[in-house]
């Protein structure tokens, strides 16, 4: 199964959470969908590790019939196109510029947004060559580059693509509404205060995969001590990770 599109079909939308990063890149994609003619059909959605963008690309993909793709750092240009090709249910063969003009030709009959996940490995000549090509080849259909908080400046060297891009939201830390949602979805067995909330939020530098990282912890505590309500108290015992590597230890003499 293809990179990426596994994740879509095998129902993993039903552990998205509505979070707001789920709602900025879905607001971006609707954006190009509705652009008028005449307007560049491109978007790119950045932000830090962690901060649930290749979530935000799973439940949105499936919401808009998008074509998903996670981009791997070892890929040759074949190679992506394949996937993509693969991606959209064509069967992929033959020369590079034969799969393009398919993959464009597909994004332009279906109208199937095209969403590259991890787009910072494809900051290479060639592959953002492809990309540009691609997009021609699909008569400006909407496609989107998810990736690291550094991805706009580095698309400034292709003016190409730079040229082509309608939007570029960033997706943003979590809050402590959204650590009680992530606690309700992955916890729903524990009672965890607002205040222990705040902790888990503050320890966790409002990173989202590492607010799920803590509320296991706080499981994990839960499982220890048979409390199933959590308070501060019970917090001041947790190991909570907090991204820092563990200090060297010293040679025993």
């Amino acid at each position: 199964m293809l990179d990426g599109m596994d994740k879509i079909n095998s129902g993993n939308i039903a552990n998205v959470a509505p979070l707001r990063n789920v709602k900025i890149l879905g607001a971006l994609i609707q954006q190009l969908k509705d652009r008028e003619p005449d307007m560049p059909g491109m978007g790119c959605f950045h932000g830090f590790s962690g901060y649930g963008k290749s979530s935000a690309a799973t439940y949105n993909a499936q919401l808009y019939d998008a074509c998903w793709v996670e981009v791997k750092s070892v890929w040759s240009r074949k190679v992506f196109v394949r996937k993509v090709a693969e991606a959209l249910g064509l069967t992929a063969a033959g020369l590079i510029s034969d799969m393009v003009d398919q993959i464009g030709e597909e994004l332009a009959k279906s109208g199937r947004p095209l969403l590259l996940d991890e787009a910072h490995q494809l900051c290479r000549d060639e592959m953002m060559g492809v990309v540009h090509d691609i997009y021609n080849s699909s008569q400006g259909s909407a496609i989107v580059l998810i990736g690291e908080e550094m991805l706009p400046q580095k698309l400034k060297r292709w003016e190409r693509i730079h040229n082509r891009m309608f939007g570029w939201p960033a997706a943003q830390p979590a809050d402590l509404r959204e650590t009680a949602i992530l606690a309700r979805l992955k916890q729903p067995t524990l009672t965890i205060g607002e205040d222990v909330l705040q902790i888990i939020l503050e320890k966790s530098a409002a990173n989202y995969r590492r607010i799920v990282t803590n509320l296991n912890q706080v499981r994990l505590y839960s499982l220890e001590s048979g409390r199933t309500t959590i308070t501060p108290s019970d917090a001041a015992k947790i190991e909570f990770f907090i991204g820092e590597a563990p200090t060297p230890r010293r040679t025993v003499a």
